[in-house]
């Protein structure tokens, strides 16, 4: 007997799917409805939790300064400690796992999505997605974008700026377009 997938289960596991699928699209509307109620509140509002309780797979407390923006919100899991600046855009796709006590510039982009090179496949509008996985102790300076499928290492350090494309091995320097590993300096 042969098992058909649900256009989420394809996504989440990284195949091709429609995101133009009924399940799908209402999983989008949910969490846009999420986000405009929480870009709407202040620090210190008390909403602000069950928001994110809501929108997200696990908050864990992290702290979060709004805008924030997101394609679903429950493929995204913090870890405890966590800090994200003002309009981190994460389009989880696929899963994205933040490391315990990682700190988050304003702007970062963390994207899981990606879609067909060629334009004849684009124009099916299929597309697919690679899971994000980011490590503890990790700093992401501002405006850094991290492409599907990365692995960042614990404790590496991503500059502000720097379009990671490839994995980040544990407590690195990476910085660049596209982000490469900085060599330390002997003191």
């Amino acid at each position: 007997m042969e098992i058909v997938l649900s256009e989420r289960d394809k996504m989440q596991s990284g195949a091709p799917y429609d995101p133009g699928c009924p399940e799908l699209v209402a999983i989008r509307k949910r969490a846009q409805g999420l986000m405009r109620d929480y870009n709407q509140t202040i620090m210190g509002d008390p909403q602000r939790a069950e928001i994110l309780q809501s929108l997200l797979g696990s908050w864990n407390g992290a702290v979060i300064r709004a805008p924030f923006h997101v394609d679903y919100g429950m493929n995204i899991h913090f870890g405890p400690g966590c800090f994200a600046n003002f309009n981190l855009v994460v389009l989880d796709v696929c899963p994205v796992h933040i490391g315990a006590r990682t700190q988050i510039g304003p702007n970062v982009q963390i994207l899981t999505a990606d879609h067909p090179r060629d334009a004849a496949s684009r124009a099916k509008a299929v597309e697919w997605g690679r899971p994000i996985t980011i490590g503890a102790d990790v700093w992401i300076g501002g405006g850094a974008i991290i492409l599907p499928g990365v692995t960042v290492g614990d404790g590496a350090i991503i500059a502000a700026g720097a379009v990671v494309t490839r994995d980040v091995p544990a407590g690195a320097t990476v910085m660049g377009n596209p982000a490469r590993q900085q060599k330390r300096k002997e003191s």
